[in-house]
């Protein structure tokens, strides 16, 4: 990667400001999955081992009006790292203001702070989420150096990532973002082949951008999940009540012609009356009938996608195949994970969302190459766009 990592820069006795991904699922104020934070943990241990003072924040879902705060204060965050780096995080419930440099100023060196939710600036203008010039060059004014590790907004232009980045602070890229950038950049970039594309959710629109990227880079594109039944009518094949985006038949058809053999479809479809998993299910090649949606891929697909993969050396996958959260549905994106799980001497990256969570559930984490932690910021990747908060980190 051709740009700075925070081991280009010396630590010592600085205050470095931490841009972080803390955006866990947090319920009545205890964290249900705290992945995020402990895939931040490589370099905060790195910046205190160091004798950096490290100044971390993070967003934490969306805050529009003074009712969204509740919940979504980074204080159980700043517990939670606290029990993980096994030593005190001092947490200030301020986004700017006297206590939140009086705490800096305080710091020793290898020792946390941790400030509270930088979309708390959102409530009065958007501050945060529109980069405002005066809150990034605040917070760039609170450190030394900038270490950016929150791949997860690396696709938006905040003030928290691009605005600090912006005032001419050194700026350098975390471990996290390093890796992140490293496996999925090369994936597309310069792929071990065969390399073998992955793409299921419900919308087409979601992945034109990829699908698009891709039909130059991958030797196959497998299309599952709800957008499969927008290709089924570009196709002429039945549907059914199945999901369709209407407005991107044509664009679907123009996929499919531009892509030619390197694009496979689902041979078959799990069905079902209604989206319920209360309801007898179906199993139909192709044509979905009257009456009944498709709401995952069949075994004849499962069975065709596994033997598509099994010479994979570069596997990419975004999106589910089905609606993996009813039992009924979930059989394809299961299948679909243990091919991609038993590969040997294969690179396999899952982009973030929901291919992250259905690995987890499954027990087959541990068997990916990589596992994305922002699902928006590894799409844009694999459409093979730049992303913001990377292009802000300095070259090397």
């Amino acid at each position: 990667m051709a740009k700075k990592t925070v081991e280009d820069i010396d630590l010592k006795g600085k205050k470095v400001l931490v841009r972080v991904d803390f955006n866990v699922p947090v319920k009545e104020g205890v964290i249900t999955d705290d992945t995020r934070i402990k895939a931040a943990l490589p370099t905060i241990t790195y910046i205190l081992n160091h004798g950096g003072k490290a100044i971390l924040f993070s967003h934490l879902g969306r805050v529009k009006t003074e009712e969204d705060k509740a919940g979504k204060s980074l204080a159980p965050v700043a517990k939670r790292l606290s029990e993980l780096l096994d030593k005190p995080v001092n947490f200030v419930s301020e986004t700017r203001g006297k206590d939140l440099e009086d705490a800096i100023s305080n710091l020793g060196d290898g020792d946390v702070v941790v400030f509270e939710n930088t979309r708390f600036e959102d409530i009065d203008g958007k501050k945060e989420s529109k980069n405002d010039p005066e809150l990034g060059k605040y917070w760039a004014s609170l450190g030394d150096v900038f270490v950016n590790d929150a791949f997860g907004t690396a696709h938006r232009s905040h003030a928290s990532n691009v605005g600090i980045a912006s005032t001419g602070i050194p700026t350098v890229a975390g471990y996290l973002m390093e890796k992140e950038i490293k496996f999925i950049q090369e994936a597309v970039e310069n792929p071990k082949r065969p390399m073998v594309a992955i793409l299921g959710g419900a919308k087409v629109s979601d992945k034109i951008g990829v699908i698009e990227n891709l039909i130059e880079k991958a030797d196959k594109i497998l299309i599952g999940g709800g957008m499969t039944y927008t290709f089924y009518e570009a196709k002429g094949l039945g549907i059914g009540n199945s999901l369709v985006e209407a407005d991107k038949v044509e664009l679907a058809k123009s996929l499919i012609e531009k892509a030619g053999d390197k694009l496979i479809l689902p041979v078959d479809s799990v069905t079902a009356a209604e989206f319920s998993n209360d309801v007898p299910t179906e199993t139909h090649d192709y044509d979905v009938p009257e009456g009944q949606m498709g709401l995952d891929i069949g075994p004849k697909t499962v069975e065709l996608f596994a033997d598509v993969l099994k010479d994979a050396k570069t596997v990419v996958w975004n999106g589910p195949m089905g609606v993996f959260e009813m039992s009924n549905f979930q059989k394809g994106t299961i299948g679909v994970c243990e091919a991609i799980a038993n590969l040997k001497d294969a690179t396999t990256i899952i982009g973030g969302g929901d291919s992250a969570a259905a690995a987890e559930q499954l027990g087959f984490a541990d068997k990916f190459s990589h596992i994305s932690t922002g699902g928006g910021a590894s799409l844009e990747l694999l459409e093979g766009k730049t992303l913001p908060g990377l292009a802000a980190i300095n070259d090397k």
